[in-house]
């Protein structure tokens, strides 16, 4: 059986192509550690891990790789050291041989290490070697711009460290790259000191270094702190990544439920990451000695959340697990349990059994979900196993049955039926655990509204009437639960009545919403509102519109469902002010560019005072103003009157200012060249006038002139150029379209006299 399997593959699911020398897009993590070797001198190892799968161009290492050595006292950092490092070893790393796991046929995983020595002397600070490289896959699914987000992989070397030669901790194994979704994750991510100093460990978040300038995409300084190769790496302090908030965090760094945590104290990772993804974790491991920090060692990573071809993996439902094949299953109050089988794939499963030990005798049963019966309150193992008889390809699943006594929610309520104030729960919950085993209590009131409590039995004000659901959830020492929940009815009459009208001081006609702020009231109650004019309402917040100038009482009778009564009046609390009525009329009704003189008559109702505003160009205060228009076109007058009580009242109207054009042809002109009367031209107002033409015949019918400029006459020559034309009576016919594009035509009888 594999007992030691889980259900994990070594392979990657990057499918971006290497862009740039310097771009190394699928490198996936990697750390730094140290051996001191007494003298000052120390050793340290880098490893630095990527992707080598050639169909996704994998990427490739720096060789050499620049590392800084930064001295720190207190926050000043100097550079002592610079160091170009060849790598000392390159490999690959070969997956788990498991006839039960199908891999991918392009896995590649590799390593390569760096190592070298230096001699640092003791100072009253810190080390700090560092080297730093961008970028990480555009297909990370829990930071942000992951594709512009580089690495630093840094260890330090603290004062307390120097003074007693200390080595730094070593992980014994690198993690998993890719585990299979839904299936626990049980990894051993410890590592080992020394000198056996306390190592505590905890998830936290990788550091920043470098960033995307230096390629096609992003010219700049390749080397430089942003960019993909920094040379010098740059100093302390570095950023962390920045995670995506809404989902993940440096803590829960893969998101999920149940959450993937990584224990303080024996480095074990577990969890069931459910949500297929890409995703960056940190791992840091603390060396303590007589409780002060020596070190610590930060491992950067990525797991790869993804579907996996397992063909035989033994699973049940539980309630929690203790390692990658370890189940818990709780019940509570009920000694038959029918168990949950998950396992996977049921093709390549040939055979199974389940056996569990009921009171020192070993039961089989051969159900794929076995429903069984344990005889009393207490814990017991079994086993869950496939494929027996199968040497490469089975797998057993361990179970613990914890069968606990029942446990039952119950409360009841106490409150003032008739006058609404808060409510009394009581708590009646019982556990056969024993009287004081129930450890935690949530209540939850009114549905949709977040009103929670803890206490065991809490006092509550609801904010709504009527029929409340109210539910009661319990825990007992053993994690059982059980949920009770009741039908509140309240409806009790408001202790007081509470009015918001929107408008108390206003101009007729005046609406006012009254709005009612009274807890508890609804549509379920019955409601009397007077508005002190004869009107009323039913509604809870009514709106009621005044037409008449006054001072008005309001009332206001509310009756719950259950018959409980209250009452209140508002002595003078709406005050509507009489208000004026705009009104004029303006003389001439017709209106035009010849004329634009206009006389305004004021018909509005009590004015006070007045304003005039024409159309923006010019205003008046008097009653009756005269306005002479500027401009032709639609004109707005707006009148606003005010009422001795401060109300006003407004009215717009619209005139049209028409524009005018006016040509004028004379009969017969004289063109001898003496001064007068010498051209045949119209006369009269053309502002305004378009597509203007005037032709002149003889009486063959033949075209002596021609023009398209009202300003331009006919001198009695052919095209005006010609020889003279004889005395005699010629036609005329003008045509020009208008202002307001209407179209017009005269016709008529030139005579020419020498």
């Amino acid at each position: 059986m594999n007992l030691n399997r889980i259900s994990i593959i070594f392979t990657f699911l990057f499918f971006f192509a290497f862009s740039y020398e310097a771009s190394a897009k699928h490198i996936i993590g990697g750390e730094v550690t140290y051996i001191c070797n007494g003298n000052g001198s120390y050793t340290f190892t880098m490893f630095v891990y990527r992707d080598c799968d050639p169909t996704t161009g994998g990427a490739f290492y720096d060789d050499p790789a620049y590392f800084s050595i930064f001295s720190q006292v207190g926050n000043n950092y100097s550079v002592v050291n610079e160091l170009l490092v060849n790598i000392t070893s390159q490999g690959p790393i070969s997956p788990p041989d498991d006839p039960c796991v199908i891999p991918p046929s392009n896995l590649c995983v590799e390593e390569a290490r760096y190592t070298f020595t230096v001699n640092l002397p003791v100072i009253d600070g810190s080390y700090h070697v560092i080297y730093q490289r961008c970028c990480r896959n555009n297909t990370i699914s829990n930071i942000q711009n992951p594709e512009d987000s580089g690495a630093t992989y840094t260890v330090e070397v603290t004062a307390e460290a120097q003074a007693v030669c200390n080595n730094s901790p070593v992980y014994n194994d690198f993690p998993p790259i890719v585990i299979c979704v839904g299936s626990p994750l049980f990894f051993d991510h410890s590592a080992t000191d020394a000198e056996g100093d306390q190592l505590v460990y905890e998830f936290c978040a990788p550091l920043l270094g470098g960033g995307p300038l230096g390629t096609t995409e992003n010219p700049g300084n390749a080397d430089g702190c942003e960019g993909v190769k920094p040379i010098t790496p740059c100093p302390p302090p570095f950023d962390p990544v920045q995670y995506i908030l809404s989902t993940y965090s440096e803590l829960d760094p893969m998101g999920g439920d149940p959450q993937v945590t990584i224990d303080p104290v024996t480095g074990i990772i577990s969890g069931v990451p459910n949500i297929i993804g890409q995703y960056v974790v940190g791992v840091c491991v603390s060396e303590y000695r007589n409780g002060v920090l020596l070190s610590q060692v930060r491992r950067d990573f990525q797991f790869n959340v993804s579907l996996c071809e397992t063909t035989v993996d033994a699973r049940v439902e539980f309630d929690s697990i203790i390692s990658a094949q370890e189940f818990v299953i709780n019940s509570c109050g009920n000694n038959t349990i029918t168990f949950g089988n998950n396992s996977i794939q049921q093709q390549f499963i040939d055979e199974f059994f389940w056996t569990f030990d009921i009171n020192g005798t070993d039961q089989t049963f051969t159900e794929w979900e076995p429903t069984i019966t344990f005889p009393s309150i207490g814990t017991y193992q079994g086993i869950l196993v496939l494929n027996p008889n199968d040497p490469d390809c089975n797998d057993t699943a361990f179970i613990n049955v914890n069968v606990y006594p029942e446990i039952q929610a119950d409360f009841t309520s106490a409150y003032d039926t008739c006058v609404a104030g808060p409510i009394t729960f009581t708590d009646l919950s019982f556990s056969g655990a024993g009287p004081n085993a129930i450890t935690d209590w949530l209540w939850s009131f009114e549905q949709g509204i977040q009103g929670t409590s803890d206490e065991p039995s809490p006092v509550y004000m609801l904010n709504s009437p009527g029929n409340i659901p109210v539910s009661l959830t319990v825990t007992d020492e053993n994690g059982c639960q059980d949920t009770e929940l009741q039908i509140v009815p309240w409806t009790p009459a408001p202790p007081i009545l509470i009015i918001e009208p929107s408008a108390a001081n206003g101009c007729a006609p005046q609406e006012v919403v009254f709005n009612n702020l009274s807890i508890p009231i609804d549509s379920t109650y019955d409601i009397v509102w007077d508005f002190g004019d004869g009107n009323g309402s039913g509604e809870v917040s009514p709106t009621h519109t005044y037409d008449e100038p006054g001072v008005y009482d309001i009332s206001l009778q509310v009756t719950s469902p259950i018959g409980c009564f209250i009452e209140d009046a508002w002595q003078g609390l709406i005050v509507v002010r009489p208000a004026p009525i705009a009104d004029f009329s303006f003389s001439p009704q017709e209106v035009n560019s010849f004329d634009p003189v206009v006389d305004f008559t004021d018909l509005s109702f009590e004015p006070s005072f007045w304003y005039w505003d024409f159309d923006g160009d010019g205003v008046s205060y008097d009653q009756n103003p005269t306005y002479t228009f500027p401009d032709t076109g639609t004109q707005q007058i707006t009148l606003i009157v005010t009422h001795a009580s401060g109300c006003m009242d407004t009215l717009i109207q619209f005139l049209d200012v028409v524009p005018r054009v006016t040509y004028f042809v004379p009969n017969a002109f004289t063109p001898n060249s003496d001064g007068t009367n010498d051209f045949f031209i119209g006369n009269g107002i053309t502002e305004g006038m378009e597509n203007f033409t005037m032709t002149i015949w003889n009486r063959w019918g033949e075209e002596v002139f021609q023009t398209n400029d009202p300003h331009r006459g006919w001198n009695g020559k052919k095209k005006n150029i010609g020889r003279d034309s004889p005395n005699g009576v010629y036609v005329y016919v003008v045509t020009y379209t208008g202002p307001r594009k209407n179209n017009f035509q005269l016709k008529g009888f030139a005579t020419l006299i020498r």
